[in-house]
């Protein structure tokens, strides 16, 4: 026997379409943090592993430098030349300064 409630089967069916449809709502608002927190960890993750790379680089770059000190007798003298500006007997130096400002001087 099928008995017709008219429109209270009607409002059942859309008052469970609605629970539904918030509890849909409900689980996205909850989880939406979460989603939001571990894109945040993504881009963390991201940028310490270049960070990282970078790092390496330099290092792998002093570890060079550090076995050329050691290793090549000549280097220490070039090192010195560059760094300091000294200059074997007989050699010429040739240093190259900014140029100054060619703004008068503020009175």
């Amino acid at each position: 026997m099928n008995v017709d409630l008219g429109i209270w089967n009607k409002l059942t069916k859309l008052l469970i379409g609605l629970l539904f449809l918030a509890g849909l709502l409900g689980l996205a608002g909850w989880y939406l943090p979460l989603i939001r927190q571990n894109e945040r960890m993504r881009k963390e993750v991201q940028r310490l592993a270049t960070e990282e790379r970078r790092e390496s680089e330099t290092g792998s770059q002093l570890t060079a430098s550090i076995r050329a000190l050691r290793t090549d007798s000549n280097a220490v003298g070039r090192l010195t030349r560059e760094k300091l500006g000294y200059a074997k007997p007989g050699e010429t130096v040739v240093r190259f300064e900014e140029p100054g400002s060619n703004h008068p001087a503020a009175k």
